[in-house]
């Protein structure tokens, strides 16, 4: 009797571990990806990334960060020597909603998190769009969640490597990077 109640209290254990973990991956932002485009985990550590520039908008405020070989670009001029990014630059931009506060000078501080869009040179797998792969994550604060950009978003997203292409092209002469790294 006693090894029948240790099978089952074993087997109810390991089903709990199961789900707990199913559960952990389900919530696991790096399992995110872009249906044929880049995935979250490709960009893994951006959070301790260097800041390039912040924006904002009334509606939003941005971090645009970069790993170390995009500031490494920035800091030897680049684009503006003329030379593209090298294979391996990313960038990373942190969108917040606003929100102004009753702090003395009435500032804007970020509230939630909305999204996470990411930027990504690597001239062989993306020759079609300039050398750069783009992807955009939605974040979900009620789930603690991130799922790829649609269509319905804002701008658009057609959920591959290529979906900030068609904006980007204005930035061409930049190496289709819109964001110069503020002075410090």
């Amino acid at each position: 009797m006693k090894s029948k109640l240790a099978i089952a209290i074993a087997t109810i254990s390991l089903v709990v571990i199961g789900i707990n973990a199913l559960y952990a991956e389900a919530h696991d932002k790096y399992t995110a990806k872009v249906p044929g485009g880049l995935a979250f985990s490709e960009f893994r550590g951006y959070e301790s990334w260097e800041t390039i520039a912040i924006s904002h908008k009334e509606t939003a405020m941005d971090a645009i960060v970069g790993n170390p070989a995009m500031i490494e670009a920035y800091r030897v001029g680049i684009p503006g020597n003329g030379k593209p990014f090298p294979d391996g630059a990313m960038m990373a931009k942190l969108i917040w909603t606003s929100k102004k506060t009753v702090l003395p000078g009435s500032p804007w501080v970020p509230d939630a998190l909305a999204k996470v869009d990411f930027m990504v040179k690597d001239s062989r797998r993306f020759a079609d769009s300039g050398g750069w792969g783009y992807a955009v994550f939605d974040y979900d604060p009620a789930s603690q969640t991130f799922t790829p950009g649609t269509m319905a978003g804002s701008p658009p997203q057609g959920n591959d490597a290529k979906c900030g292409f068609a904006c980007h092209t204005i930035a061409k002469s930049k190496d289709y990077v819109f964001t110069e790294y503020a002075a410090r």
